[in-house]
Parts: C-alpha cells; structure tokens; sequence
C-alpha cells in the first residue's frame, strides 16, 4: 500500500482528479457481506484511488474498523485509510492502536477529534488527547503514517468561536503535519470555496478534498445536515420538500444535483472528490458515469 499524498501527488501531475470512498463498518453480517460481495467489487470498477473507513462514535467501532481497513488492503488491492478519534481513548491506547494498524498494514490515518456517542457531550479523556492537532503532533512525531484531516466548509458545529476560528485550527492541524484535508458533507459550493480561497490566503498547501453526499433520502439527509451543521440550501430543500416520500424520484434529483455539485468542483480546481457512500455504490457510480468518470 502507498501513501495518500504520493496517489495524490501522481494524479496531479498527471492532470486528473484524485477520487475516493468513505465506507463505515457493518452492524450485521449480511451487511457485511453484502458489502464486499456486491458493493465494493461495484465501486472497484470505476477505478478509485482510496478509501477510508470510519470510526464509531466514542471509539466503539476500533478492530472492525481496522479488520475493514486490512480486508479492502488485501483483498482489493486498494489504500485505505483508517479513521481514529481521541475520544476515550488514552496516548497510551492509541498508541496501542498504531501499532495494531502498522502490523496490519495501514499507512494512512484520518486522525479526529471525534463525536461523543448519542445523548452525551464531548469530553477529553484523562491522559488523552484534547484535539485533533495534538493527535497530529503525535502521529507526526512517531512517524510511518500518512495523515489526513476533516475539514468543515462552514465550520464545526461545536466550535463556539464561529466559522472563522474553526478555519484558524484547520490551519493548525496542517501546520502540525497533516498531509491532507477531506471536507465534511456541504451543498453549497460556494462554503467549499471559501474555504479553498482561506486555506490558499494562509499558504497552506495541503490538498482540499470535497465530501460529497448524493441524497437517497430527504429525511436522511436531513437528519444528517442538523447533526453535522450543513446547511441545506432553500431551493434544494425545497425541491426535496416537492418529492416528498417519492423515493426513487429524490434519489434521481439526489444524484443530479451531486453531479453538479462535483462537475464545477472539478472545472474550478478541487483536487478530487470524496463520496460518502453510505456503503452504497448505485448513486456515486451514476454521477461518475454522468461526469465521464466512471
């Protein structure tokens, strides 16, 4: 396996965009093997570069995240980078994890400062890590590892400070030693251009990877949006409001929009994309199939 900043590197200098998928681990078996069966060979065809898995919340999710890592790796030939939060989780048990991940294998890490499990606040860990740039540091220091980090178009949704600070430790983060950035989901490109053009104002060189999302579902969606803090933009939401439980007909406008969305990405200088698959492949292979990516 490879580092994701060298795949970067050579997409770039070969004039093309670099595309990735986020998958997350399985909650049942079928799921499991739905995915690996089915799923993954799908996306395989359309020849992506990376992929990364999540982490549950709170760390509840550490060896099949990393188990998923290793299969992908092994099994389909193709780098994956494995997400890992601070929350519970001591310097100590994470270094524990690195060394699980370099013995199977893993050279890339999403390093987070992670979400709390539902119905409970955020909080350091004692003899943890505090956020996600400390994480960073470490990674950076012990070395062996690719890093990539999260960035938020429209900022964290816990950052108190406001849009502008969250920007500010963005900038922190890759002056730590990350090697890249994936965005959370967004639907105004305009907030992912913002963002391009401040990273850019700060000298900071680290590749700015759009998260995107292609919509199944408007009550999913909107769950998603009010968790994370994207805002969903009024003639979109109200498109989504006009389908109504029409599944297949949301879906269809989910993926034509998200096919725009990535098409003036790329013709204004995004680096690549990142789908959040939702362990799905139909809709983000429609849309890379649409932009002549497939």
């Amino acid at each position: 396996m490879r580092f994701i900043r060298d795949i970067h590197a050579g997409k770039e200098a070969a004039g093309k965009p670099t595309i990735s998928f986020e998958f997350f681990p399985f909650k049942t078996p079928e799921g499991e093997e739905t995915f690996f069966g089915k799923t993954l060979p799908a996306l395989m065809t359309a020849g992506p570069d990376y992929a990364s898995v999540t982490y549950g919340a709170g760390g509840s999710t550490r060896e099949k995240t990393l188990e998923i890592v290793e299969r992908i790796q092994n099994d389909f030939g193709l780098t994956t980078m494995a997400h890992l939060t601070c929350i519970r989780h001591t310097r100590a048990e994470i270094g524990g994890i690195l060394d699980e991940a370099a013995n199977r294998g893993i050279q890339n890490i999403l390093a987070l400062r992670g979400d709390a499990p539902p119905g409970e606040n955020w909080a350091q860990t004692e003899g943890g890590f505090e956020f996600a740039s400390e994480l960073v540091t470490h990674l950076r220091e012990r070395g062996g590892f690719g890093i990539g980090v999260a960035g938020f178009p429209e900022g964290h949704i816990d950052c108190t400070e406001g849009r502008d600070a969250d920007w500010r430790h963005l900038v922190g983060k890759i002056n730590h030693g990350a090697d890249l950035v994936i965005t959370q989901m967004f639907f105004d490109n305009a907030d992912y251009f913002r963002l391009a053009d401040y990273l850019k104002g700060q000298d900071v060189a680290a590749p700015l990877f759009p998260g995107i999302i292609p919509v199944a579902s408007a009550a999913q969606i909107k769950k998603f949006s009010a968790m994370c803090g994207a805002t969903l933009p009024e003639k979109f939401a109200s498109r989504l409001d006009e389908l109504g439980d029409d599944a297949e007909a949301v879906r269809e406008y989910g993926i034509e929009y998200a096919t725009g969305q990535c098409r003036e990405l790329l013709e204004r200088g995004a680096p690549g994309l990142h789908f959040y698959t939702l362990n799905k492949s139909k809709s983000v292979l429609r849309i890379l199939d649409n932009l002549g990516m497939a």
